[in-house]
């Protein structure tokens, strides 16, 4: 027992010593003294428990209460926040306070009551802080609003999916991810279950999903009479049976992908040429692109064989004018937008690597005849004008790659545009850039002409472009009629409530001052435009208490970390010294925006809270620390770097962007590090939220633990409502499609998927007469879910 007893001793006294000089560490940075009082007290500890003293235990114990009192002065009951704190002193007092040690102590052993008394107080700060930690995790209602709008009503209600169907990557061009099916309801969805299955054998190549190379499986399916149709990854696009999962179809459009950084495909789209003389055998058709090269295409739906009489035996090239346009640089990641005979679609273009990229071009083609229909070039004047036979579109323009919406009424087109290229420094940009950079810009869709646009983010330093377009709602006004809203979503967390005629907000939206930088050749915005008037989804600033790890040690350890970065808040501007992305260019909401309910008017949205670093370094310094390779230029073949490593050629300045982890592989931020939340667009306040999502699926150093804690979690992928006041998600990193009461907030549903379910699902009537709700699982490359190939089926049981 004497080596038991020297064993605890030199345990106590080693994490003594490292919390002390940590702690000091902290102390000087400007941090809690705490851990440096802990560390010096531990070492008193672990020599009184060398000595075998009565005095060692008892010592522990003040520790551990003026522990408990720190904790509960930082955290505020907060029960995710005080597992760093308390779960691993509590462990420590129920070892030190056991039979083997504080029980061999002669003067303690024979008070019994006093070791219970003790070894309870331990236990009980463990009961305490989980406790307290699902307690956190139940929903929160803020304001429930008039329980009347939940009544589901006959008749007189919105259109939207009241077909049956799911034409559109959003349900409808209003992008409100809506349907009017209530079959499935609060009171049975209890009972939905796996109807079937799909397996693609689209997976990982080798090479993909390594050092930044993501293999994502983000494809929504559009539904259409009763064939499902969407794209793999890799760019298949496949057709099944929309009642029973048996494939109809698969298309190869083929070419060499090895140089992509992303292998992504959300979708395709319909066309219904059906009512066109023109139109040739192809009467419905399936528009697609491929991604070795920027290539747009149609197929047969019914056959999936190339309609010939589009563009050049069913394809069109998209590098014309485009000008230089090496492998993997540019391609078209989001389905294009089809409407009133336009295919309307920007695309995606390898962001931070160089000037001059490929162009933002928007670009508009006739759905029969693949004929560019207008091009849309801010850096051309006028903006739409057709181009001389050797002209090229202005280069390294901000772009539109996300999903786009349209007002089939008002002819517009609502294009979400990200930044010129590169995203971090932006000392060359031009006049043009700066005007439209981080804007949502409404075309005319037959001319192409702009009718408005609207700035969400000033000279954008951050990557925080628009990444997808907004969802449109009806809102009543004063006057007893109806105003065309639409709701822009934003990486920052802001929402914007617009007018969707004239690109006016309905809710106010303020210029408020933010910190300038210190870079040399950058300017800075004096000021960023902040949604006021409409709920703030963005984290609130860091404080170091906000800091979390699973011990004590590795929470210091990001304390420290935090103290020597610079955190100005939402729009710190990246500098020299590194800096923290809170939220960086994942976003607190990515490319799968917001669900609306336009019947209860009700905005849902899961945000994710994921921290990261950023340090810029000059050029050639980062050159010469081999974070990438130097590049000849456009003729030469690209050496891509690691996707952390930004080298931003033809710039003076490089940049790291990183997510910030602690040593443990886990975020250096408490929890929780997602949520659900249901906006009322009536009231313009949360109505409620919850956490989203646990660690199950997830773990330090890559493992996928079977079991998980309610923390909330990070979501890629967006959700879905019905009539009948579910919304279904899947995005989770925890593999569950669940269905949550929207009325309630309270998870109702829930099944455990094959891989991530990092998608937006849809639902649809079969056949059958059933509702059937579908999400592709896959996975994705970023968030490390776990890859899979499957479409997957629910259904309620055949009556």
């Amino acid at each position: 027992m004497r080596v038991l007893f020297m064993f605890t001793a030199y345990l106590v006294g080693l994490i003594g010593i490292t919390l002390a000089c940590l702690g000091a560490w902290l102390f000087v940075l400007g941090g809690t003294s705490y851990y440096l009082i802990a560390g010096i007290s531990l070492l008193c500890v672990a020599v009184l428990l060398s000595r075998g003293s009565v005095f060692g235990p008892w010592l522990y114990t003040l520790l551990l209460i003026g522990t408990l009192a720190w904790a509960l002065t930082e955290s505020v009951f907060d029960g995710w926040a005080l597992i760093p704190r308390l779960v691993a002193p509590a462990v420590l007092g129920l070892w030190i306070w056991s039979p083997w040690i504080a029980g061999r102590i002669e003067r303690l052993a024979r008070a019994r009551m006093i070791l219970v008394t003790n070894l309870v107080f331990s236990l009980a700060i463990l009961i305490f802080v989980f406790g307290s930690g699902y307690r956190i995790s139940e929903a929160r209602t803020i304001s429930f609003g008039d329980p009347a709008r939940w009544k589901v009503m006959d008749g007189d209600h919105s259109d939207a999916g009241s077909a049956g169907d799911w034409a559109y990557y959003g349900g409808t061009p209003a992008g409100d991810r809506y349907s009017s099916l209530d079959k499935i309801t609060p009171d049975n969805v209890n009972l939905l279950q796996q109807a079937w299955s799909f397996s693609t054998g689209d997976k990982p190549r080798p090479g993909e999903n390594s050092k930044g190379r993501e293999f994502s499986f983000e494809a929504t399916p559009i539904k259409v009479e009763n064939s499902l149709y969407f794209c793999t990854p890799h760019r298949e696009v496949i057709a099944l049976d929309a009642t029973t999962g048996q494939l109809k179809w698969r298309y190869d459009p083929g070419g060499d992908m090895s140089h992509n950084v992303y292998q992504a495909c959300r979708g395709v789209s319909y066309y219904d040429a059906s009512s066109v003389a023109s139109a040739g055998p192809c009467a419905h058709r399936i528009i697609s692109t491929a991604s070795d090269l920027p290539r747009l295409f149609e197929l047969d739906a019914d056959t999936g064989k190339p309609c010939e009489q589009f563009g050049e035996r069913g394809t069109v090239d998209l590098r014309d004018h485009m000008g230089p346009v090496p492998p993997g640089f540019h391609f078209i990641s989001s389905p294009p937008l089809v409407l009133n005979g336009r295919i309307v679609l920007g695309g995606w273009v390898y962001d931070n690597q160089t000037v001059g990229e490929p162009s933002g071009v928007i670009r508009a083609f006739d759905a029969n005849t693949g004929r560019l229909a207008w091009s849309w070039d801010m850096g051309k004047n006028p903006a739409n004008r057709p181009l001389g036979a050797d002209e090229t579109y202005t280069r390294g323009t901000p772009n539109g790659w996300g999903v786009y919406t349209a007002d089939p009424k008002l002819n517009l087109v609502f294009v979400p545009l990200g930044n010129a290229t590169p995203d971090y420094f932006g000392g060359q940009r031009r006049s043009f850039d700066d005007h439209y950079s981080s804007s949502l810009v409404a075309l005319d869709l037959t001319t192409g002409q702009e009718r408005w646009h609207f700035q969400t983010v000033h000279h954008d330093l951050w990557d925080f472009d628009l990444p997808v377009g907004p969802s449109l709602v009806d809102l009543p006004d004063d006057r007893g009629g109806s105003i065309p809203a639409l709701v822009q979503t934003s990486k920052q967390g802001q929402l914007f409530l617009l007018d969707r005629r004239d690109g006016h907000p309905l809710a106010e939206v303020d210029e408020r001052p933010v910190p300038p930088g210190d870079i040399p050749g950058e300017r800075y915005s004096p000021t960023q435009p902040f949604s006021t008037g409409m709920p703030q989804l963005l984290a609130p600033k860091l404080r170091e208490a906000d800091m979390w790890g699973a011990t004590p040690i590795d929470q210091l350890l990001c304390r420290i970390s935090f103290r020597r970065m610079r955190d100005d808040g939402l729009f710190t501007p990246p500098g020299l010294k590194p800096t923290i992305g809170w939220p960086a260019f994942d976003g607190t909401s990515d490319w799968y925006g917001a669900t609306v309910d336009p019947e209860r008017k009700l905005l849902f949205i899961n945000t994710t809270f994921m921290p990261f670093q950023l340090q810029m370094l000059p050029y050639a310094s980062a050159l010469a620390k081999r974070l990438f390779a130097p590049w000849g230029g456009w003729k030469q073949p690209y050496p891509q770097p690691d996707f952390q490593n930004n080298p931003e050629h033809g710039t003076p300045f490089s940049i790291v962007v990183k997510a910030w982890l602690g040593v443990l592989d886990i975020p250096c931020t408490r929890p929780p590090w997602g949520q659900m939340q249901a906006i009322d667009l009536l009231t313009r306040k949360v109505a409620w939220q919850r956490p989203l999502g646990t660690t199950e699926d997830m773990g330090p150093f890559g493992l996928r633990l079977p079991f998980g804690l309610p923390t909330g979690i990070f979501s890629m992928g967006g959700s879905v409502a019905t009539r009948s006041g579910l919304i279904f998600i899947a995005a989770t990193t925890d593999q569950y499609i669940r269905a949550l009461d929207g009325k309630t907030r309270k998870v109702v549903w829930q099944f455990h998927l094959p891989a991530g379910g990092n998608a937006t699902p849809l639902t649809y009537l079969g056949s059958d007469g059933r509702q059937y709700v579908v999400v592709a699982a896959g996975g994705h490359g970023g968030l490390q879910s776990r890859n899979g190939d499957d479409i997957v089926a629910f259904a309620l049981p055949h009556r």
